[in-house]
């Protein structure tokens, strides 16, 4: 069963892979299937801007977003280490690591305990760090790392292709939309957690079920709701995205 669903969720990650495919709502499977592959607590997702910098652009859970963002804030912790040295790094235990304080502390006060990141890498090019999160001390076998690894990989290949398709240019200009997206998508959450009286998760989770239901960009309804075209989505919320 568990070979049959990796089988699924490789296939799933591949057909995603076409043209005008969603970077942001790509990114977002790729950190729920980890948790549900991998059996951690959390997931997140690092891509590089037209400048070389870091930014979140997807996480399985609003404190995870949080914790990756106080990190580039800080410019110290694991997932950014990873980036900059294109190697995995792995840490059992945070509170006994004695490596970036700063992080160790932020990460323990949002209830985790470990961390692994791997690199968005093919061959010397580095676009960005997968990270996995755990509430409970341990390291990671090493057969669910390589798994990620993988999973890291064909995210990796397929922006990549998208370059080899397109031209350098293009795929930095895609990644750079993405990471603009991103900033209207959290200036809609806020309107609809203050409208709605929800938590920035649910607000998420009511955002992208309508995008989906109605075969939209997540980027142009959160577009539509920040500019008051488009008023509350109509979705109900069955829960936040983890």
């Amino acid at each position: 069963m568990a070979e049959i669903q990796l089988t699924n969720v490789f296939v799933e990650l591949a057909d995603t892979l076409v043209d005008e495919f969603d970077v942001i709502d790509f990114m977002h499977v790729l950190t729920e299937r980890c948790v549900q592959l991998l059996g951690v607590s959390a997931a997140g997702l690092l891509l590089t801007d037209q400048q070389g910098t870091l930014q979140v652009v997807a996480a399985s859970s609003e404190r995870t977003r949080l914790l990756e963002l106080f990190q580039l804030q800080t410019d110290q912790g694991p997932c950014v280490d990873c980036f900059r040295t294109g190697r995995p790094v792995s840490v059992a235990d945070l509170s006994t690591a004695g490596r970036w304080p700063r992080f160790a502390a932020a990460a323990a006060e949002v209830g985790f305990a470990c961390v692994h990141a791997l690199p968005m890498r093919l061959r010397t090019e580095v676009i960005g760090a997968l990270n996995l999160f755990d509430r409970q001390p341990g390291a990671l076998g090493e057969d669910k790392l390589h798994v990620a690894q993988a999973l890291a990989d064909v995210a990796t290949i397929g922006l990549l292709q998208q370059r080899a398709i397109h031209r350098r240019d293009t795929l930095t200009e895609q990644l750079q939309t993405a990471l603009n997206s991103r900033v209207l998508i959290e200036q809609a959450k806020g309107v609809l957690a203050e409208r709605l009286q929800l938590d920035m998760a649910e607000a998420f989770t009511l955002l992208r079920n309508d995008a989906r239901s109605h075969n939209r960009r997540l980027s142009d309804l959160a577009q539509a709701i920040v500019d008051g075209t488009e008023q509350t989505p109509p979705t109900t919320v069955t829960g936040p995205s983890r």
